[in-house]
Parts: C-alpha cells; sequence; structure tokens
C-alpha cells in the first residue's frame, strides 16, 4: 500500500474506494449490488458508520465515510470481509453463468499470500485519501456522482440508483446518508446540481 493512501487520523472522513479483484465486474448483478446496501445499512445502523457519498460501479465502490468510533480502518476491514463473504455465498448458490471463472480468479488471487485461505475477493487497501475540506468534499461527491454518466449507464447522475446523488438532488435514497451542505457558500453544491441534471 502507497505511503499516502493510510488512515493516519481514524476520527476523520475518508474518500475510499475497494476494487473487486482483477476488477472483475462483479456488480452487473443487483444481487450482489444489494449485499453491498444492506452492508451499509447495517454499518451505518449498528457499527458507527457515517456515510456522505457513495457509488456502486461494476467492479468498484467509492465511498465517503467516517467512523463515530474512532476506528475506520476496523470499519472497512469488517465491511469489506462481511460483503466479500456474502458475494461469494450467492455467487457459489445462485445462478450464475460466471461462477466458474470469477472463482478461479478469486481463487489465484490468494496464491501470492497467506491472508484469505479459499478466496480473495477485494484487492488490498483502500486508496484512502482524507477530506480536509468542503471543496474537497464536493470535489469527491461530483466524481463519484458522475462516474456512472462518465461509463455511459445512465445519462444523469439522479437516475443511478446505486449511488447517494439522489439523496443529494431528492432527499431520497436506498441508504440513508449524512448531508453534506454549505460549501463555499453553496456555490459548488448548486454546480453539481446543475451538473447532476444536465448530464
Amino acid at each position: 500500500m502507497k505511503e499516502g493512501y493510510i488512515i493516519r487520523d481514524q476520527e476523520k472522513i475518508h474518500f475510499i474506494t475497494a476494487t473487486v479483484v482483477d476488477w472483475v465486474d462483479v456488480f452487473t448483478r443487483k444481487s450482489y449490488r444489494d449485499v453491498v446496501i444492506e452492508s451499509l445499512a447495517f454499518c451505518i445502523e449498528k457499527k458507527g458508520m457515517l456515510l456522505y457519498g457513495y457509488v456502486i460501479m461494476s467492479n468498484h465502490i467509492h465511498l465517503i465515510v467516517q467512523s463515530k468510533k474512532g476506528k475506520l480502518s476496523d470499519l472497512i476491514r469488517d465491511f469489506k470481509k462481511f460483503t466479500a463473504t456474502k458475494t461469494l455465498e450467492k455467487i457459489q448458490t445462485e445462478p450464475e453463468s460466471r461462477r466458474e471463472w470469477m472463482l478461479e480468479r478469486f481463487k489465484k488471487a490468494t496464491e501470492t499470500h497467506s491472508r484469505n485461505k479459499n478466496y480473495q475477493f477485494w484487492q488490498y487497501g483502500n486508496h484512502a485519501e482524507e477530506v480536509y475540506s468542503h471543496k474537497f468534499m464536493w470535489s469527491k461527491l461530483d466524481y463519484i456522482h458522475l462516474n456512472p454518466v462518465r461509463a455511459g449507464i445512465v445519462e444523469k447522475a439522479s437516475h443511478y440508483r446505486y449511488s447517494s446523488a439522489s439523496n443529494y438532488l431528492n432527499s431520497e435514497g436506498l441508504v440513508a446518508i449524512e448531508i453534506v451542505d454549505n460549501p463555499v457558500i453553496d456555490i459548488l453544491k448548486k454546480a453539481s446540481i446543475t451538473k447532476y441534471n444536465q448530464y
């Protein structure tokens, strides 16, 4: 893991990226995306997660997140462990045409280390960046909310159900989040809302 991406201050808000091993497009299936949503909701309700923004893409997720308990590394570790376990379970038990190929990729990823015995689902590391200002927060919110637009999945950010864009635009979403307001006297927020609706 690069020195610049270590979570040093466990109490601060961080922008986190979790990537599936070999960039396997697992989250093209609703069933697997729902595992992430359920886990986020559980962490918010039971484990002190403060979630400010998120997006679930086909092979990675972005979170802007904080720990009420000041143990962000532990929180992210538990979240990744649970989502990996539940997703792998679904891959093995539910209809999945790519099952053998995906499990082969996840099995091969364990060969270079001894931490995971059977399968490795997430890549190691979280590419964590500390959120140090409102401006930086909103640059990251814009980035994650416009991911599905840049990928050509939707025309407007708020049309993508598996992100927090609709939380910010319509006060509704799949997960309850902490809404960030008043970024630089709302100028950036207004620009962001315009962008979400234009794209």
